[in-house]
């Protein structure tokens, strides 16, 4: 299957914002997302670029986004796997299960 047929942008798009909702409320992560990120329309623009990229290769995104989140204080392996762990569940529960599969995949090699 062609890396465009896995999933629609709708659906990359979707699972993008349903996570970062996730993320703003989550106890632990939310006060460190929100306290870095002022614009966050601006940001999840970039971020579903980024997902399409991965999901779809669609070019859209350039950079290296790792080495920027790396710097930033406080970031922990513990805080990862929190982070991971919620896109888990999130990407597991978009209707497209093909992309889910997919992005969780991704996103553990991240």
């Amino acid at each position: 299957m062609d890396a465009s047929e896995l999933c629609t942008e709708d659906e990359v798009s979707a699972m993008v914002h349903a996570f970062y909702a996730r993320v703003r409320e989550d106890e632990v992560l939310g006060p460190i997302f929100n306290g870095h990120i002022d614009d966050w329309d601006h940001h999840l623009v970039k971020l579903v670029d980024f997902w399409s990229a991965i999901l779809r290769r669609t070019g859209r995104f350039t950079g290296a986004p790792m080495p920027k989140h790396a710097a930033l204080p406080g970031l922990s392996a513990e805080l990862f796997q929190r982070w991971l762990a919620l896109f888990r569940e999130t990407a597991s529960a978009q209707p497209n299960q093909a992309m889910g599969t997919q992005a969780c995949a991704m996103a553990e090699r991240i």
